[in-house]
């Protein structure tokens, strides 16, 4: 289970006197904990999908972060945000090419056979079915776009 690779990890940061590390885990853990207390949930209930789903969620917005400091020109805090998406990335599974990407989604369009841009709803559904954690949203967003045109 991925939320015990996490304790286990936090553990070994602390052992090893690894401050980056551990305050990375330590974040990651706290979203999760923040969703189980608003999903009422215990320790044990916590299963690999949530885990990988708020995993997504801290990567995204630390991507968005990292431009935002780029435009206003903080490199220093750009790379420390990239250096705990690297560890926030060993929660998640690997991410899929755009290549593979693309074969999902015309696999999607072949079972769907979508007839306008009204129909990107139900693409849209299935493809989170199938690539959830393993892609970023706004990447197969485009394709599904670029593919309706």
């Amino acid at each position: 289970m991925l939320y015990e690779k996490l304790i286990n990890d936090m553990k070994e940061a602390m052992k090893s006197k690894d401050k980056e590390t551990l305050s990375t885990i330590r974040l990651l853990k706290s979203a999760i904990d923040l969703y189980k207390i608003n999903n009422k949930m215990d320790r044990s209930t916590v299963s690999d999908e949530v885990v990988i789903e708020i995993a997504a969620k801290q990567v995204k917005t630390h991507k968005e972060s990292i431009i935002e400091f780029r435009n206003a020109g903080r490199e220093d805090l750009a790379k420390k945000l990239e250096d705990e998406i690297k560890v926030i990335k060993n929660y998640l599974p690997e991410q899929l090419s755009e290549e593979e990407i693309e074969k999902v989604i015309n696999d999607i369009f072949e079972k769907v056979k979508p007839t306008g841009k009204s129909d990107m709803g139900k693409i849209m559904k299935e493809v989170n079915i199938l690539l959830k954690g393993k892609a970023d949203m706004k990447t197969v967003s485009e394709i599904v776009m670029s593919k309706l045109n």
